[in-house]
């Protein structure tokens, strides 16, 4: 998979199954995760270069990008812009 301009595609982290005290939360009531791992960046656009790279743990916004399944596996194509930073290199 090789994103175009300024696409990032994300491998978002996996949903948290129990709470802190060990309830066990239903699919129905679990929350979206804003926390993944980047897998592939576009070349950038209009001469503008990408400041994610491959292995990047980052953090988006709720809502963002837009949901893929490719070959068994969940991911997310999004705008650089909707990452909110880079937590681990």
């Amino acid at each position: 998979m090789k994103p175009i301009n300024d696409r990032v595609v994300v491998k978002p982290a996996p949903a948290s199954e129990k709470t802190a005290g060990g309830i066990i939360i239903p699919d129905t009531a679990k929350e979206k995760p804003q926390r993944g791992e980047v897998v592939a960046v576009g070349p950038g656009k209009d001469g503008n270069l990408m400041t994610v790279a491959d292995g990047d743990i980052v953090l988006y916004g709720k809502y963002a990008g837009q949901e893929l399944n490719y070959e068994g596996h969940d991911y997310l194509i999004m705008r650089e812009d909707d990452i909110l930073v880079i937590l681990d290199r």
